[in-house]
């Protein structure tokens, strides 16, 4: 099964900085998604991956991180 994980930032900025990071780290940049209106990164991983994309959103500061089944 995958995972959505998503992370909300106070800053645009914060939050590409967490794409760039994703995506350096070979994440599929097909799977990571800026929401830019609600400042928002969401990436698509599998349940093993879960907690590595975490670790990556939480090192640019979110206000919050959650995961859910992706539908």
């Amino acid at each position: 099964m995958a995972q959505t994980v998503t992370a909300a930032y106070e800053s645009e900025e914060a939050a590409r900085n967490a794409v760039d990071e994703l995506i350096s780290d070979g994440y599929d940049q097909e799977k990571v998604f800026l929401d830019k209106e609600n400042i928002q990164v969401k990436v698509m991983v599998p349940d093993s991956g879960q907690r590595e994309a975490e670790e990556i959103l939480k090192r640019h500061s979110p206000k919050d991180v959650w995961a859910r089944p992706v539908q």
